[in-house]
């Protein structure tokens, strides 16, 4: 992973862009103003720093369809992609005025007729109608999901690099399993590994859990030591180059019980349905339906969810069957996928692999062993 603050490469930039520009002629969009961090990054292909946590709407970047013009908020030039040029950055302001006034010097704003955004506050909804005067101000949130929930060739190279650095941490977390040791310091071995990787900003910090024997999904109580028969879920993430990538195994502590080996079998099983119901063409909740015909229940988090930069769409969820049967896979979608099953007295074996939805089927982008029924002493 690169250390020094870099644009995203050009062909990356162009690729989603492209893709941008197909939905804003789709939904008649003039010029997008954005202020949602992943949305900023896909558009102007700048990483930027100082961004972690929520923040209210605010106008970061803008992109004009008519001209492929990008207007930025940043103070300095670093990182910026070349056809950004030096005019085009903008700092904040603590008087919105003076974003009115940098928002109007757009060539173009004076006669657009619609202006797409990505989220809104009561008070740019007074503000911006002033720098956009002709336009109709309108939701710019779903054409920016239905450009970013299809990945080109490029962002599933970065996502494929991405998910080389996981890998490392997960097996890592792996090497430093047995008897005797923490979640907690599984979780540092698994970060620690991210962090020699170039990255270091994690996914997720909770990356080692004992499963619990008496509830599922859920960790085990006590001191968070590992002991001898237990099955032990870790799970690597991160954010590199801006996108998401995530793995997870579980492994057995000791000799496995016919009861666990029975488990593992049965998570082969959910797995085997998940990757065929990962077809262009089929509902999403065919991921769904993969845990009732394995007969297993539905765990309480989602089956899958996409990846990019963050979680794109579609959040494959059971509190959400009515979306998924309507939400059909595309090629060139990437999806975290997850199988879990669970045992009353055993624990539970959980896995979760990087998936990408080919014109053939699915192509599992994890290259992390299977694990299956792993044993650490």
């Amino acid at each position: 992973m690169k250390t020094e603050i870099e644009a995203d490469g050009r062909a990356l930039r162009l690729s989603r862009r492209e893709r941008a520009l197909a939905q804003m002629e789709l939904h008649d969009i003039d010029i997008l103003v954005l202020g949602r961090q992943a949305n900023v990054r896909y558009i102007s292909g700048a990483p930027q720093l100082w961004v972690v946590g929520t923040r209210p709407f605010g106008p970061i970047c803008e992109y004009v369809r008519a001209t492929g013009e990008i207007h930025l908020n940043s103070t300095w030039d670093e990182g910026i992609p070349e056809e950004i040029p030096h005019e085009n950055l903008y700092g904040f302001a603590w008087n919105p005025m003076t974003l009115v006034g940098i928002l109007q010097n757009i060539t173009g704003a004076d006669t657009a007729h619609r202006v797409g955004t990505d989220a809104l506050t009561p008070t740019f909804a007074k503000l911006l109608p002033m720098a956009f005067p002709n336009a109709e101000l309108i939701d710019a949130e779903q054409a920016m999901r239905a450009a970013r929930r299809v990945k080109t060739p490029e962002e599933v190279a970065v996502l494929r690099r991405a998910l080389v650095v996981a890998e490392k941490g997960l097996a890592a977390g792996v090497a430093a399993l047995g008897p005797g040791a923490t979640e907690n310091t599984l979780a540092g071995a698994v970060l620690e590994a991210e962090a020699a990787g170039g990255v270091s900003t994690p996914a997720t910090q909770d990356a080692a859990w004992v499963t619990a024997k008496d509830h599922p999904w859920r960790r085990a109580g006590g001191d968070g030591r590992v002991r001898d028969g237990d099955l032990v879920a870790l799970s690597a993430g991160v954010l590199a180059e801006g996108y998401a990538a995530e793995v997870a195994r579980t492994l057995c502590v000791g000799e496995p019980t016919d009861s666990v080996r029975a488990l593992y079998r049965r998570r082969d099983d959910v797995w085997d349905r998940l990757v065929d119901a990962c077809r262009p063409g089929l509902p999403t909740s065919g991921l769904l339906d993969a845990y009732q015909l394995a007969g297993e229940a539905l765990p309480a988090m989602p089956v899958a969810h996409g990846l990019g930069l963050g979680f794109d769409p579609p959040v494959v969820s059971p509190t959400l069957r009515a979306t998924a049967e309507s939400d059909i896979l595309e090629e060139g979608m990437v999806l975290a996928v997850s199988a879990y099953v669970w045992e009353q007295g055993t624990g539970a074996v959980f896995t979760r692999d990087a998936v990408l939805i080919t014109a053939d089927g699915a192509e599992i982008l994890s290259s992390a062993p299977a694990y299956g029924e792993a044993v650490h002493g």
